[in-house]
């Protein structure tokens, strides 16, 4: 009971962070979110959290020393990702955050914002990207190849360790049905995707603003 309460509290806030993001972005428009696209939005993430935690979890009660390894790259990765974009574009230092803060403390508060967001991607897509380049530090621009390449790269990413997971099973698991399990979470991940194809695809409230729909993109 304790974990569908934890999940749906998880859900709930991923959806309210996806409307925030979506009126940041188009603060200029009057945003009307139609009750389609809170079902899409919540569908979406709850398939794709819950189907991401259980294959860690399921990883690491076989593999417990490289589940941490796992964490780890997916973390450094997406802490770093911004950072390097930041420094290719050769942008300079944000010096608008706060007047009062120095150098020093801008820098760290950064940090901060790359933490928040590589915790956050660990688990699921972030609603609002991170460009430090950028003076208001989020991406206003819809990057569908970099959505696109996040999950295509983690139904793989899960896909292998579901893999891993079955291939080093221990008797723990003597009465699960592991083969259907492993179609399952996989399926399940594929849901979320769906549900998110079709929230930008239909259900947008400012899919008439993309210079491009998300199937024209793929």
């Amino acid at each position: 009971i304790f974990m569908v309460l934890s999940l749906l509290s998880i859900v709930y806030g991923a959806l309210r962070c996806n409307i925030l993001a979506i009126k940041i972005k188009y603060d200029d428009y009057n945003v009307r979110v139609k009750p389609a696209a809170y079902l899409c939005i919540f569908m979406w993430r709850s398939f794709e959290i819950a189907t991401r935690v259980t294959v860690l979890v399921l990883f690491g009660s076989v593999l417990q020393i490289w589940v941490f390894l796992v964490v780890l790259l997916n973390f450094l990765g997406f802490f770093l990702y911004p950072w390097i974009l930041f420094w290719l574009s050769k942008s300079p230092f944000p010096e608008n955050i706060e007047k009062e803060l120095s150098r020093l403390g801008t820098t760290i508060v950064l940090c901060l914002l790359t933490f928040l967001y590589a915790g956050i991607n660990m688990f699921c897509w972030s609603a609002a990207q991170v460009e430090l380049s950028d003076p208001d530090l989020i991406s206003k621009s819809q990057n569908w190849y970099r959505m696109t390449v996040y999950y295509i790269v983690r139904l793989m990413e899960n896909a292998f360790l579901l893999l891993m997971w079955y291939v080093y099973r221990t008797d723990f698991y003597l009465y699960v049905c592991a083969p259907m399990l492993f179609l399952q979470l996989l399926i399940g991940y594929c849901m979320g995707i769906f549900f998110m194809l079709v929230f930008y695809q239909f259900c947008h409230p400012c899919k008439k603003l993309f210079s491009s729909s998300i199937t024209e993109a793929l």
